[in-house]
């Protein structure tokens, strides 16, 4: 196995458990690793402290273990049956009015760069490091054997999340079974997942408690739903009773399914419209008809670089709700940008409230639900960042 040895103190990270090694913290590589192979780390006083997936770029290492231990299939099947156990344990993979959820998240289930989602009969695994991605045929047979039972099929859905420049032409497709069946239940609501084409692994299951929340406000309201991408608030806002419900996303294809998703739900139901149109357009457009607004844009920030301009961006659309939503009304508005901190995504909306001289009061401050756990030492994985606010 080859060997990265690190400079004199650049262990103290990994002495924390934090699971990345930084390319600047690398003295030098024994051997050539291929791009995802797994390598030992050493301090420079050649102490073992790590283990993990090689990988080109400013992370070097992802930590698979602070363990010397082989990473083969029993590691895989040891590390998937103890994400399962939590699932099983918090009730969210035991719940008969539920069978969607997140199996592993990342860094936060101790396997970085791996993302496992459930729907139904069918997981979906996303690889977002090229050491996942080479280990797939494993992670697929120890996953299969973890859940035997609950799953039947294993659709492996990375082409869009690895590095371009590893150039593995990676395609989707089933690994295991091929199920047509794409229907699952949230909180006994049904939902088609679009995991073929559609972004992340198909649906947005990090917002299934925030929409639930939602539900509980929805009473007599008239809702939008901004980037609704396949509805999924929307129909929690019907079912709380809601008395009309608009849906908008730039995409015609999510409009499509979100649609679909209302009519699996509420076939017939005049309440709802949706409209495949851009926010900011329809925002400037849109009357002052709406008293509960929901914000949930895609990440406007992906890497550093864009942060000022995401900042930006989130006033602008805050300001633009905060101005046209009816007094009295209810904003539960979102950041998914890992970059955008807590404070800078309450700073934008703080400055949005200001420039609309509105009254605003927090309600709740809201997070990603207990299946996307954050690793105690890799707080960059709290991502989700929401408020809900009462606008007088």
């Amino acid at each position: 196995m080859n060997i990265v040895y690190l400079k004199k103190g650049k262990e103290e990270s990994l002495k924390r458990f934090h699971p990345w090694v930084f390319s600047g913290a690398i003295h030098h590589i024994e051997g050539e690793p291929a791009e995802g192979e797994v390598v030992r780390v050493l301090t420079a006083d050649r102490q073992f402290i790590a283990i993990g997936h090689y990988q080109i770029g400013s992370i070097a290492v992802r930590v698979l273990s602070f363990v010397d231990e082989p990473v083969d299939e029993a590691f895989w099947h040891r590390r998937l049956a103890v994400a399962y156990d939590m699932r099983r344990a918090i009730g969210v993979a035991t719940n008969p009015l539920n069978n969607t959820y997140r199996l592993v998240h990342g860094e936060g289930d101790n396997l970085p760069g791996l993302v496992i989602d459930v729907y139904g009969r069918t997981a979906v695994v996303q690889a977002h490091s090229v050491g996942m991605h080479v280990y797939r045929q494993e992670i697929a047979h120890a996953l299969a054997d973890v859940m035997k039972g609950v799953i039947e099929n294993i659709y492996y859905k990375s082409e869009t999340t690895l590095p371009f420049k590893a150039d593995l032409g990676q395609e989707n497709g089933f690994i295991l079974g091929g199920s047509a069946d794409n229907v699952a239940m949230e909180n006994g609501l049904n939902f088609h997942v679009d995991w073929l084409k559609g972004q992340k692994t198909g649906f947005f299951v990090d917002q299934r408690e925030n929409r639930a929340l939602l539900e509980r406000y929805s009473r007599d309201r008239s809702v939008l739903n901004m980037f609704c991408y396949t509805g999924g608030f929307s129909f929690y806002a019907m079912r709380g009773g809601a008395k009309l419900v608009h849906s908008v996303d730039s995409s015609a294809k999510a409009i499509d399914l979100t649609n679909k998703n209302v009519e699996l739900n509420f076939p017939g139901d005049p309440r709802h419209t949706a409209y495949a149109e851009d926010a900011f357009k329809y925002l400037d457009r849109m009357g002052d008809q709406y008293d509960l607004i929901i914000l949930d844009p895609p990440a406007f920030a992906k890497h550093k670089d864009a942060l000022r301009n995401a900042l930006q961006g989130y006033r602008k659309l805050n300001a633009k709700a905060f101005e046209k939503i009816k007094p009295g009304g209810i904003l539960f508005t979102f950041s998914c940008s890992q970059v955008v901190t807590k404070d800078n995504f309450r700073t934008a909306v703080f400055t949005a409230a200001a420039m609309s001289g509105r009254s605003v009061r927090i309600l709740h401050q809201l997070t990603q639900p207990a299946d996307h756990p954050v690793n105690i030492y890799h707080p960059e994985g709290e991502y989700l960042k929401g408020l809900v606010l009462y606008v007088e």
